[in-house]
């Protein structure tokens, strides 16, 4: 059984004309300094109504401040934030509709599942129940079902993290803010919980706003990424238009892997100066002297280096014309043995144009 999003007629509030649906979350010249430090430098964003929105960036970044101003944990040194059109900039966390999920997830020990889903209900003095049937749905929503009895310390880590994903449910928030939730996870139980979260998120419509520093993570759920660097965001798009198409580069490099040619190397193969990004995948190692077609790039050069990595092979190509270039190719028939005996082999390396993106420095 879906929960339903909020407590209120229309979620997709309109702005006062009514003509097209306000942003669940705008963010307006919004800075955050401690003392001489510049955490957050004068964010401008909008989160659309229903999507599931990722805030990428390394550690120091500013998206989990931003996070936490949006949620009222800190406030604004100067901006404004706005949930569905309203200025919530000076509202105490308590007062806005948004639910934070944590990556400790800060269950009580002591409670069982069920109290610990219902803690929030109860305080606002919901009745019994009514209580009751809105946390067996919340529970059900996170494939639950018949745990309410049991104690956090009884349950494994992808089962707390889904009880507290729960308790912000049930809260029916507009926006869920989450911070990392996966971060304690192991590799293979936190790919499991990314593929859940994502048709959580699509099942119950709430807006998503999801911190991490997981690239991979990033590109698998969001409908939209921003990255952020040094406070700052330097680009916002879908997953597939940041991956291919970085606007700077920082996020050429942090985003995936992505190789830079600059200087002469990048006036060598691309006819011109400037700094160039193409991905490891879309080149190919053909041999020496081989034509590339008129819609192609071609760069000369020698494997350097190989990492064997079981389903691909990732190749380091030093260039003729200076610098270095990493090469993945899927080993579709081709052993470890026959890959590492590539190293020292003299190569042409060809790729589509198309692939080829100028990026600005930041």
């Amino acid at each position: 059984m879906p929960i339903a999003p909020a407590d209120h007629e229309d979620v997709r509030a309109r702005d006062p004309a009514g003509s097209a649906p306000v942003a669940a979350v705008r963010l307006e010249g919004l800075v955050k300094r401690y003392g001489d430090v510049t955490a957050v430098e004068r964010i401008d964003l909008e989160i659309r109504e229903g999507e599931f929105f990722s805030m990428l960036g390394p550690s120091g970044s500013g998206k989990t401040t931003t996070l936490r101003m949006i949620a009222g944990f800190e406030a604004p040194t100067e901006g404004r934030v706005l949930l569905h059109g309203q200025d919530v900039t000076g509202r105490a966390p308590f007062e806005r509709d948004v639910n934070t999920v944590f990556q400790d997830y800060a269950l009580f020990p002591h409670m069982t599942v069920g109290e610990n889903v219902g803690y929030g209900l109860l305080v606002r003095k919901v009745p019994k129940d009514d209580r009751q049937r809105r946390v067996a749905d919340a529970l059900r929503m996170v494939r639950l079902e018949g745990y309410e009895r049991r104690k956090p310390g009884q349950l494994s880590g992808g089962q707390r993290q889904r009880v507290a994903l729960a308790r912000a449910l049930v809260n029916r928030p507009r926006v869920l803010l989450l911070d990392e939730p996966l971060g304690a996870l192991d590799l293979k139980l936190r790919e499991e919980m990314q593929i859940e979260l994502h048709q959580i998120q699509h099942q119950v419509g709430i807006t998503f706003v999801y911190v991490t520093h997981d690239q991979d993570e990033a590109l698998t759920m969001s409908d939209r990424i921003a990255v952020f660097n040094q406070g700052r965001i330097e680009q916002v798009g879908a997953p597939a238009e940041v991956y291919e198409r970085p606007a700077t580069r920082f996020v050429a490099g942090f985003v995936g892997t992505s190789n830079l040619l600059t200087g002469s190397a990048a006036e060598a193969v691309v006819g011109r100066a400037g700094m160039f990004t193409v991905r490891p995948e879309k080149i190919r190692l053909e041999d020496p002297g081989s034509t590339a077609a008129d819609d192609e790039y071609a760069a000369d050069g020698t494997i350097a280096s190989v990492v064997y990595l079981g389903s691909d092979t990732r190749y380091h190509v030093a260039l003729a014309a200076g610098g270095e270039l990493v090469v993945t190719q899927q080993n579709l028939t081709t052993s470890s043995t026959e890959a590492l005996e590539q190293q020292g082999r003299a190569v042409r390396l060809v790729w589509k144009r198309q692939h080829t993106r100028e990026v600005a420095e930041a």
